[in-house]
């Protein structure tokens, strides 16, 4: 057996300065990569975001709503125990859910008086466009919002739309974003009816607890409705949009 030479067991220096400048290279190659990444992922989010705003001033709302779903949607899970990993990335999915409503048309959408059962089921579809839409990107958030877009009209007791799910078979998000969703449109300002107050909303949503909604989620917003009132108030008076809608910092409890 032939041993090996000492110049050959040598320390090359030459070698490890190629060595470390080639795994520095890696390392910002992967530090550009990852940032290249997030920002086609924060622009992919903004324009979905403008599109759901589009789908909202279409059906006549300010736009505010849909930022007061985020955040509302975010404490709700926050109350229910939901980790804030999961709670921050609701807050910035839930705002998207109507945002299939900018693929109904206006004769329908912005119609004064009570739909006809055509009118309804063309209405209904804005869950399943909204899914389509939000459902071609493999990002977590968009998939999330996806789920979303397609499961809040579900009902606890699977007479909701469009697939009929009822009880745990609703996803988490979409039991959690029609409830902050039905209170929230409850008392805003419509252009068929004014606001309704806080507890005639509480009220309206105690009422269809165990029927449209998960029990447990009704009865977590009814015990923390006073913080939900709050935050639903300062996020009107501070005139939160996207840019507070996306930051990292946590904003509920």
């Amino acid at each position: 057996m032939t041993l090996p030479s000492d110049a050959a067991t040598q320390f090359d220096p030459a070698a490890a300065e190629q060595m470390e400048k080639i795994i520095c290279d890696l390392g910002r190659m992967y530090h550009e990569r990852n940032e290249a990444l997030q920002e086609v992922a924060r622009a992919h989010h903004e324009a979905l975001f403008q599109l759901a705003m589009a789908a909202e001033y279409k059906d006549d709302d300010t736009g505010v709503h849909i930022v007061r779903i985020g955040f509302l949607a975010e404490a709700l899970a926050l109350y229910l125990g939901q980790s804030r990993s999961y709670a921050l990335l609701l807050r910035k999915a839930a705002p998207m859910h109507d945002v299939g409503k900018i693929g109904i048309p206006d004769s329908v959408l912005k119609k004064p008086g009570a739909l006809t059962p055509e009118e309804r089921q063309v209405m209904n579809r804005h869950a399943i466009i909204g899914a389509d839409i939000l459902g071609k990107s493999r990002i977590a958030l968009f998939q999330l919002a996806a789920e979303v877009a397609l499961t809040h009209h579900e009902r606890w007791d699977g007479h909701g739309y469009p697939r009929q799910l009822a009880g745990n078979a609703i996803p988490l998000s979409g039991r959690i974003v029609s409830v902050v969703d039905f209170y929230d449109a409850l008392t805003m300002d419509r252009v068929y009816r004014p606001a309704l107050p806080h507890e005639q909303a509480l009220e309206m949503l105690q009422a269809q607890r165990g029927k449209a909604f998960d029990p447990a989620i009704v009865d977590c917003f009814m015990r923390h409705s006073t913080e939900l009132l709050a935050l639903r108030l300062s996020i009107t008076e501070c005139r939160m949009n996207f840019a507070d809608l996306v930051q990292a910092e946590q904003r509920a409890p």
